[in-house]
């Protein structure tokens, strides 16, 4: 998920850069949404044994773990099992990345568009939730109004990722990119790029085409509405979407039109004055970067054509 400035240049999410078509893995589950409550990784090892933990802040050591805040309806990028623990490539980047650390990373269930204000409230310790980094996140900036609503965030970046349109398989009524949705209905996951993009959109529409948005708290949501054929098309991040379409119905329900657009990385988002845990995080990345760990994650999630050689500190646009 993502939010936004342009591509979330309108803040919002995005997920990953890939030519041609992603290898989605695993079969759709049952997602919980919007509960708040807490879902926890495997342990992820302990602080002694740990070959990074020194460089984490002392809290963060003495509590041995880290609270993150995340979205947990964005399949495959991050969602619940059948069992209700959160299951995807965030969740089991932050355990490998645990690993390095010595500390538990516990996924906690929020509304996207919520997190940023949670972590600035101290709620969350870190944020990972398929959110694109750019410079209005970073800067705390409001991308509707250009306002600064915010002290901002840093991001760990890890991954690239852009947005894609998809309608009912069979059913794309001449949707070929974002210019063909005058006078249609479009569903989007409420604070994501995919809502600033359509909203960018819909100011260009003529007299008389006006582009209809409904924006939802989670992309489960957004599904549901194009599936039951209330809106005509849906966005979200291009893996999301493409995990859709593979999955729902068995492969018949949905259908990706056009290209993605604006890609641009995926990001923790941490806040600026914990600027050791944040430096903790990359080191993390970078090691399973380096030890292969990474690599197979994202093969398993079928995202490895969003893969980065390394991670880096407020790496958008």
């Amino acid at each position: 998920m993502t939010a936004s400035s342009t591509r979330r240049t309108t803040a919002a999410r995005s997920r990953l850069a890939a030519a041609g078509a992603i290898a989605v893995a695993g079969a759709l589950l049952l997602t919980g949404c919007g509960d708040q409550t807490k879902d926890k990784t495997k342990d992820s090892g302990s602080v002694g044994s740990a070959p990074l933990a020194d460089k984490l802040p002392k809290e963060i050591r003495d509590k041995g773990k880290l609270e993150v805040g995340s979205d947990i309806a964005y399949a495959p990028v991050e969602f619940k099992d059948s069992a209700g623990n959160a299951v995807g490539l965030d969740p089991d980047l932050a355990a490998a990345m645990g690993k390095q650390l010595g500390v538990k990373l516990d996924f906690q269930n929020g509304t996207f568009d919520a997190l940023l204000t949670g972590l600035r409230s101290g709620r969350y310790d870190i944020a990972m939730s398929a959110m694109t980094d750019n410079k209005n996140r970073q800067n705390g900036i409001d991308p509707g109004t250009g306002k600064k609503v915010g002290e901002g965030v840093d991001f760990v970046d890890y991954l690239t990722a852009g947005v894609s349109i998809y309608t009912r398989k069979g059913e794309t009524q001449g949707i070929n990119g974002w210019s063909d949705l005058c006078g249609k209905k479009i569903a989007v996951e409420r604070g994501t790029v995919s809502e600033d993009l359509a909203k960018q959109e819909a100011k260009k529409c003529p007299s008389g085409k006006k582009l209809t948005i409904e924006p939802f708290d989670d992309d489960q949501q957004s599904q549901t509405r194009l599936r039951s054929g209330g809106v005509d098309a849906a966005s979200s991040d291009f893996p999301v979407a493409a995990y859709a379409v593979k999955t729902s119905g068995g492969g018949k329900d949905f259908q990706v039109v056009g290209q993605q657009v604006e890609a641009a990385p995926y990001g923790i988002a941490v806040s600026k004055k914990d600027t050791q845990l944040r430096d903790a995080l990359q080191a993390a990345m970078n090691a399973i970067i380096k030890n292969g760990e990474y690599a197979k994650i994202l093969h398993k999630w079928g995202a490895q054509d969003g893969a980065v050689k390394e991670s880096v500190i407020n790496g958008g646009k």
